[in-house]
């Protein structure tokens, strides 16, 4: 699982859909590719259901599974266990030669080797990281130009590089512990039929103290070998109970698991289960949330789904302009100003023209029309228009505006002036 995941994390910013990254979020262009889809920033609703579906996702696996992200499928523990510290074992003689190494302090060559391999793995994870945000295509321009002719690129990619290396060499569990907020929101997220590595209590209790004989008829099974602490990241004892800095990565299961073996006892002493389970409670993974979490997670994925899929390559949203609502002109008209707000998702351009129907003593002014829109781009069209006086009925008047491409592209916006409420005297003073 572990390494399938090391390639999918390294390898996902190289496929392609149809020409485009299957992943890519830009953050200063304001576009996001994921998986064939593009959003812009003004995908507001379809941002929303995809948190919600997210938020609500995850719920519903800690729920049923536990912190089973944190400990089969986080980056931070897939690297760390399977590429950082075996490569950290592998060069420093194992967890005796690493501490070792560190009660006598300094920095040995095998040590300074270790730091030159982490270096090297920490620029390759953040150059990888680097693309999933800017493309494989221009982090490979970045990589082969000098970093005068890009100081703030390269300053980023540097930052990123010491980041990732710090966090593997020095930081390493306290960012589960310090930096993540999800080991501190498990309180409210598992319940007591929840998946979780737990000590069986009832199984281990009274412990005995040495790993040479069986336990006697009096004595649980657990020996106190402190097997299970030893191999933990985090440094806790599963015998205590739940915690918040258990990640589930079962290296405590496997300890304990061999210790049991040796002394010839059944496995199993430190398992997955639930804590009614752990306490001789009759469990069912049916519960409410089981039920609701679904349920909620079936609306909003079928109304991001509905919506991604009936959505248009080009939308249109007529704003009104800032500052007054509308300015009378010396000769007795009405200036109103628009703003036309176009977002084109093609890869293709466009040629946008605009019509004003159903108002033949009005007038539309743009300036430019027809309007030529990029490809995956937005823009904001500012217009004006110059009404009479006299077409407003109560300080208001309804207008139409059709739009077309001129390849099968159309759409029709009403919207509503504000003008003046009095009529206008012979005098061209309003009474």
């Amino acid at each position: 699982m572990a390494w399938s995941l090391i390639a999918f994390f390294l390898g996902l910013p190289y496929v392609r859909i149809e020409g485009r990254p299957a992943v890519l979020l830009d953050l200063p262009h304001r576009e996001f590719l994921l998986f064939g889809a593009r959003f812009l920033a003004t995908d507001t609703v379809l941002f929303m259901l995809l948190m919600i579906s997210t938020l609500i996702g995850i719920f519903l696996v800690t729920s049923v599974f536990g912190r089973v992200w944190c400990g089969w499928g986080c980056p931070q523990t897939v690297y760390m266990e399977f590429l950082y510290r075996p490569i950290e074992y592998w060069i420093e003689g194992g967890p005796r030669g690493v501490q070792e190494l560190d009660r006598r302090g300094g920095l040995p060559p095998r040590r300074l080797l270790k730091y030159a391999v982490f270096a090297v793995l920490a620029c390759v994870l953040a150059h990888t990281f680097l693309a999933y945000f800017v493309g494989v295509d221009r982090l490979w321009v970045w990589m082969h130009r000098s970093p005068i002719e890009h100081p703030t690129s390269f300053l980023v990619m540097l930052g990123t590089t010491a980041a990732v290396f710090t966090d593997f060499t020095w930081f390493r569990e306290q960012t589960c512990l310090v930096a993540c907020p999800y080991g501190r929101l498990q309180s409210v997220l598992l319940d007591r039929r929840s998946l979780i590595v737990g000590y069986d209590v009832a199984r281990g209790e009274p412990r005995m103290k040495g790993t040479t004989h069986a336990p006697s008829a009096v004595a649980g099974d657990c020996v106190d070998c402190r097997m299970c602490v030893q191999s933990c990241p985090t440094g806790i004892d599963i015998r205590d109970g739940l915690q918040m800095e258990c990640l589930h990565c079962t290296q405590c299961m496997d300890a304990c698991d061999t210790v049991m073996v040796k002394i010839g006892r059944p496995t199993g002493l430190v398992r997955y289960g639930s804590r009614n389970r752990f306490e001789g409670r009759t469990s069912s993974w049916l519960r409410p949330r089981i039920i609701v979490y679904p349920l909620v997670l079936l609306v909003t994925g079928a109304l991001f789904i509905g919506i991604l899929a009936t959505r248009r390559d080009l939308d249109v949203t007529l704003l009104r302009g800032k500052g007054e609502p509308y300015v009378l002109q010396p000769d007795g008209s009405v200036l109103h100003q628009l703003r036309f707000k176009f977002v084109n998702r093609a890869e293709h351009p466009r040629v946008i023209r605009v019509h004003m129907v159903g108002a033949d003593d009005a007038h539309l002014v743009m300036p430019l029309d027809p309007y030529p829109l990029k490809p995956t781009t937005m823009a904001t069209v500012t217009a004006f228009v110059i009404s009479p006086r006299t077409g407003f009925e109560g300080g208001r008047r309804t207008i139409a505006f059709e739009l077309t491409d001129g390849a099968g592209w159309h759409d029709r916006e009403t919207w509503e002036l504000l003008g003046p409420a009095t009529p206008v005297t012979s005098g061209g003073n309003p009474r």
